[in-house]
């Protein structure tokens, strides 16, 4: 169990945990108060400095859906034409020669074409798609880890945005196809911390009654990344230009906003940097309106009490003080999430859940590709489909309540996947299976933004990255399941969905509710909390 400031013995001159410098005038009364309790005191929940805050730290949603969704034109089966003069109309492409046919705008349009993987080189296509997504399972737990530790939030984000940009230039000079699979992995690892990091660091100083829609909202700009992909790959439909174009923004992203956004109180807070805390506080006060009095020190939640320093003779220099020497002991992993008998239930849930979404919203966006339709056109449309849901999950989530919306949106999602499994795929019930996937994405897209949120609030922010990294790697790990559960053609990839859908509702009725209740920074201070 992490070591703590022992405030509830502050007044006792004779502690023998603090240094006889400790030892000052009397000083006068001082709040301690946690960051939620500041936020909604004296600093505004959600104010003009949190708007820009949150917008700046969002944008990078954008960019990881540059780098996850580009394989869907960067490793697309282009359209093919016989040679003139060639004997192959209506010809099957495995059974016809590379003399009698070519693609349509020239071998580089795509990684298929330029590499030739079609017919017996087929899985090769998804072979690459499994590797991103491995290598996302693995930087999401391992940026997780470093942004709750060494480099914090903000350190992370750069971190990840100047690999993706690295990276996304690099594999645009893959020579073949096995460099091309090296470098979508480091990519993938790159890009596994970039929304788990962006969506901390945006949501952690925005107060406890906005934080839930705030969360939500981060979505819209990974959607809207995806759009955008679409009109960029329109314009650039040579996959190694694409891949320059698409990784190009992550530069950018380092140099034009990165500068303007702010480490995360929570976590200067936990490495024991109480005087930086206080000063961004100051500066969020400041910006939204409001006056940070004297006399209130920010405090962890398991060191807060109505009043403290009543006459006791501590000078609260020497109390941040002991928080710095001390700052490593409130640092937690995974291992102490799993060691914990509240949050090692909430964790294992957490991962289910996060599997099962991920298996079902991947797997009925890949479906996309088997639409005869303009692959530009129907990615933007789709994207842009899932924002109702956003919309409507984020105007439910606090009037109803996280767990009962995740039920609903993995029940919903299931049902209409059931249906879509139970009709042919034959005449009008070709649009009849065609919209029940659309329904069933509608329901998932809002299941997995509110995920983000919901795990979040479950777990203190000594761990909350090292969780969100763990329940990041499962989505990832269905990610990587939901190609080969497409492949298996007719009703069993909807059978599959819809298994999952219901199956991951069932498991949600399992976890507590977290509307309106504190984020706690501490394992004790959580402990209290439910006590």
């Amino acid at each position: 169990m992490a070591a703590t400031f022992p405030s509830s013995d502050i007044h006792d001159l004779r502690s023998p945990m603090l240094p006889a410098a400790a030892v000052a005038a009397k000083k006068p009364a001082m709040e301690k108060l946690c960051i939620d309790d500041m936020l909604q005191k004296h600093c505004g929940e959600f104010g003009r400095w949190q708007l820009k805050h949150f917008i700046l730290t969002s944008l990078a949603w954008a960019l990881e859906a540059f780098h996850t969704m580009v394989m869907i034109f960067a490793d697309r089966e282009p359209d093919w034409k016989c040679v003139a003069g060639a004997a192959c109309d209506g010809g099957d492409l495995c059974g016809l020669s590379p003399e009698s046919r070519e693609w349509i705008g020239g071998r580089g349009g795509s990684t298929v074409s330029d590499w030739g993987l079609i017919c017996g080189d087929k899985f090769k296509v998804g072979l690459v798609q499994a590797v991103f997504f491995f290598g996302c399972m693995i930087g999401a737990g391992t940026f997780g880890h470093l942004s709750d530790s060494s480099l914090g939030r903000k350190g992370s984000l750069t971190v990840v945005c100047a690999l993706n940009t690295i990276f996304g230039c690099l594999t645009a000079l893959s020579p073949n196809y096995w460099i091309y699979v090296l470098l979508r992995l480091l990519t993938g690892f790159s890009s596994g911390g970039v929304g788990l990091t962006a969506f901390v660091l945006a949501t952690e100083p925005i107060g406890p009654t906005k934080r839930g829609t705030a969360g939500m909202s981060t979505f819209y700009f990974f959607s809207g990344g995806i759009a955008l992909l679409s009109g960029i790959a329109y314009i650039f439909q040579t996959w190694r230009y694409l891949y320059i174009a698409s990784s190009i923004p992550s530069f950018l992203y380092i140099i034009l906003v990165l500068p303007f956004i702010s480490e995360s109180p929570r976590w200067y807070l936990i490495r024991g940097k109480v005087t930086e805390a206080m000063k961004l506080m100051s500066t969020i006060a400041s910006s939204n309106g409001k006056h940070l009095p004297d006399g209130v020190l920010l405090a962890l939640d398991n060191e807060t009490s109505p009043t403290t320093n009543q006459g006791s003779g501590y000078d609260i220099t020497e109390i941040m003080n002991y928080k710095n020497e001390n700052k490593d002991a409130l640092i937690g992993s995974i291992i102490d999430v799993v060691c914990s008998p509240i949050t090692r239930m909430r964790l294992f849930i957490a991962v289910a859940l996060n599997f099962l979404a991920s298996v079902v919203y991947y797997g009925l966006s890949l479906n996309v590709m088997n639409l005869e339709t303009n692959l530009y056109v129907n990615v933007m449309l789709n994207s842009v489909a899932e924002m109702p849901a956003f919309t409507i999950t984020a105007v439910l989530l606090d009037r109803f309540g996280r767990k009962p919306l995740t039920v609903a949106t993995m029940w919903f999602s299931g049902f209409f996947c059931l249906m879509g499994s139970l009709v042919s795929n034959v005449g009008v019930w070709k649009v009849v299976r065609m919209v029940c996937g659309v329904l069933g994405i509608f329901g998932m897209a809002g299941t997995y933004n509110l995920l983000f949120i919901y795990t979040a609030e479950l777990f203190p922010t000594v761990v909350r990255n090292a969780a969100l990294g763990c329940t990041t790697q499962a989505a990832q790990m269905g990610a990587i399941l939901a190609p080969f559960v497409v492949v298996l053609g007719g009703y069993l990839p909807f059978a599959v969905f819809a298994a999952c859908g219901i199956v991951g509702g069932m498991f949600a009725f399992n976890l507590p509710e977290t509307l309106n209740q504190p984020l706690y920074d501490t394992f004790g201070g959580l402990e209290a909390g439910l006590a």
